[in-house]
């Protein structure tokens, strides 16, 4: 069974979706699902995305089976590397996310995070510290959308483009195989045909690199986005000879 690796019930900040509502969702769509819900402990201003795994385990473990493993997304921020795995430690996730929200305590989402920037420096510098967060939380399972700060930079062409940050790209990569770490396809922008060549230019080198594995997740925040994109994603993997898993205590699981 092909899995949503990647979605947010009410555990997380910015969802509201429940559980019932997610898995009634996923039957439609004849996929299994990984909850993941958000941990960040460092966001700027009144947000806080942090919930209490205990709380988390004890509502949604009935639940969990063949058809829904429990995961986590953890934003990745210089000097949280023990507080994110303290977290992690208190409760047998399936599943660990690792992703950049934030470069330098400001929030990749708001515009004001781009203000004055050059868009080669801010890529450079994303790049060169998701690279690092691989490295330094070398305990992550997966790595989260590579691809996320085009969905919000407001640059007159704001996708990854490989060649534009070839050693970046490839530091993380390099990154990524070195700690066993696997690299997800998020489909959120995979209804776009630019994106889709973007990704494919990068997917193909994470290939050549060492990188097999991936796993494809939707980032759905409510149920109508789960699954979405995963006719693209599917095709999109096996073009390039890639193999879809999901996890299950901590261990990849090949789609059946």
């Amino acid at each position: 069974m092909l899995f949503d690796s990647h979605l947010h019930t009410r555990f997380s900040t910015d969802s509201e979706m429940t559980a019932s509502a997610a898995l009634e969702a996923a039957a439609r769509q004849r996929v299994g699902l990984v909850f993941t819900e958000h941990l960040d402990f460092s966001y700027p201003g009144d947000k806080q995305f942090v919930f209490d795994p205990r709380k988390y385990w004890q509502a949604y473990e009935p639940l969990r089976g063949e058809n829904l493993s429990l995961g986590v997304e953890a934003g990745l921020v210089p000097g949280e590397t023990e507080q994110v795995e303290a977290f992690i430690d208190a409760v047998p996730f399936d599943e660990v996310i690792g992703s950049i929200h934030l470069v330098d305590g400001q929030d990749l989402y708001e515009k004001s995070c781009y203000e004055g920037q050059e868009q080669t420096v801010m890529y450079s510098h994303y790049f060169t510290l998701m690279a690092a967060m691989v490295r330094e939380n070398s305990f992550i399972d997966v790595l989260g959308h590579i691809d996320y700060i085009a969905r919000y930079a407001p640059y007159e062409e704001p996708g990854v483009r490989y060649e534009r940050w070839p050693d970046e790209i490839d530091d993380v990569l390099r990154a990524v195989v070195a700690t066993d770490t696997i690299l997800e396809l998020n489909t959120r922008r995979m209804g776009e045909q630019k994106a889709r060549q973007e990704l494919a230019t990068i997917f193909r080198r994470y290939r050549e690199l060492g990188g097999r594995m991936v796993t494809i997740g939707s980032d759905a925040h409510a149920p109508e986005n789960i699954a979405a994109h995963f006719s693209l994603a599917q095709d999109f993997v096996d073009a390039l000879n890639l193999e879809v898993v999901s996890f299950q205590n901590r261990r990849a699981v090949k789609a059946s």
